[in-house]
């Protein structure tokens, strides 16, 4: 499609091809990260995607001289050596305020730092900064802008840590989903979003929105890098062989694909083609036909969560809370007890329900469009995350995958969700499906 005369400030910076050279000495980790840091230095004043950090050249590299101290022999080096991590900043981290992009004293949501800050530091990654985040991971954005367009979002809430990625700032970002937070910027952003099984990737140690379905995920450039990253942080992480055969594809139709923009359906549509063509068998299933009940109900599950969460904090510092957020904890305060337990346990009986159906239609995965557009344009909105709301109701995996770009030149993302518990195939399968995507239609 046809690229706009923007400017973009994304940069190539896969972790796969950063880990090998650093693990292969093909790179100087000293040099690597000062070429990083200058990078930083030169970017981010547009792109917003870090959080100002006066001492972040002496910290980082000082942690680089004690890693590469710590592990002088390449070949016992950890799995994630040199990574370089962005963290969304409602993940506590040792050293650094966590400020949940809120005025509220960061003082009351204060804790140790998150049981995934020190699985990647325990791999060998090294924090490179906390990242910008909506207001407690919400609606209200911070500053941060689209590196391919700095007239449009990146995507909310986990907005720095897509933004970073997609500039080359870090190799790797952690970001939280609700309900769309992770593969809705990852697709805005043009780079893979990874949203684990739920409970895949420990969640102790963030500031919650609704512990029912926040999910803990991660961002980067390319698969073979999220694989590895995904390796190491979800809990009992198995080995599985390259796919023999490719996937049958489940296309969720009716009033849920509706809910994408017509560019983008055609986009998708497009892909779903070659897709075809490679060889996946898709099927076409009448699936959510009730979208419009469950996305109110998922909603609501989350603001009476999230109002249980803040209900101490709302209560003194209302005043320092931004509009959309109170509203969010006023609509959360009106859901009633009886209502919240079944819309907790709603999120298993959709989860039988799907993966029922996978095994009675033969469906290895389900795809359909990332986001129900490219990035809208501005900065004070974070776009529509309807696209991802029943995969995380349901705690499936799922990952979006680079799928071309809209008429303005900004990208477009393709989402693939697995069965539960299923991630490793899911990734497996999402690196063979990302050489086919990346390969254009023959005429």
């Amino acid at each position: 499609m046809a690229q706009s005369d923007r400017t973009s400030l994304a940069a190539a910076a896969p972790l796969g091809e950063t880990l090998s050279a650093l693990q292969e000495r093909q790179h100087s980790l000293t040099v690597y990260l000062e070429q990083l840091l200058q990078r930083i230095d030169r970017v981010d004043a547009q792109v917003q995607a870090y959080l100002p950090e006066l001492e972040r050249r002496e910290r980082l590299m000082a942690e680089g001289a004690a890693l590469r101290e710590r592990y002088p022999n390449p070949n016992r080096r950890p799995p994630l050596y040199g990574a370089t991590v962005g963290v969304k900043d409602i993940i506590h981290v040792d050293g650094f305020v966590t400020r949940a992009g809120t005025e509220a004293p960061p003082e009351l949501f204060a804790g140790e730092e998150a049981v995934v800050v020190q699985q990647l530091r325990a791999a060998g990654a090294l924090i490179t900064g906390k990242t910008v985040t909506t207001e407690f991971a919400f609606f209200e954005p911070g500053p941060t802008a689209n590196p391919h367009s700095l007239a449009h979002t990146p995507g909310g809430s986990s907005s720095g840590s897509a933004a970073a990625v997609a500039a080359g700032l870090c190799t790797l970002a952690l970001g939280t989903q609700t309900i769309g937070s992770v593969i809705r910027p990852a697709a805005f952003c043009g780079i893979v979003g990874f949203k684990p099984s739920y409970n895949r990737i420990a969640t102790q140690g963030i500031v919650y929105f609704s512990r029912t379905v926040d999910h803990v995920g991660l961002f980067t450039q390319d698969v073979e890098g999220m694989r590895a990253a995904a390796s190491a942080l979800c809990a009992k992480w198995r080995r599985v062989d390259a796919p023999r055969r490719l996937p049958v594809l489940g296309v969720p139709d009716g009033p849920y694909l509706a809910q994408t923009e017509d560019e983008a359906l055609a986009a998708f549509e497009e892909e779903l083609l070659m897709l075809q063509v490679a060889g996946c068998t898709v099927r076409r299933v009448e699936e959510f036909a009730d979208i419009a009940e469950l996305n109110q109900l998922h909603r609501r599950l989350a603001f009476a969560e999230f109002a249980q969460e803040h209900a101490a904090w709302f209560e003194q510092y209302e005043a320092h809370y931004r509009p959309r957020t109170v509203e969010a904890i006023r609509l959360g305060q009106s859901v009633g007890d009886e209502e919240l337990e079944r819309s907790r346990a709603h999120c298993l009986e959709l989860r039988e329900k799907l993966t029922a159906k996978m095994d009675r239609l033969g469906i290895d995965l389900w795809v359909c469009p990332a986001a129900t557009g490219p990035a809208p344009a501005g900065l004070d909105s974070t776009g529509d995350p309807n696209m991802n709301l029943p995969w995380t109701h349901a705690g499936l995996p799922a990952v979006t995958i680079p799928a071309g770009t809209a008429t303005n030149g900004l990208p477009l993302g393709m989402q693939f969700v697995a069965r539960y518990d299923a991630d490793e195939e899911l990734l497996a399968w999402a690196e063979q499906l990302s050489d086919l995507i990346a390969e254009p239609l023959e005429d």
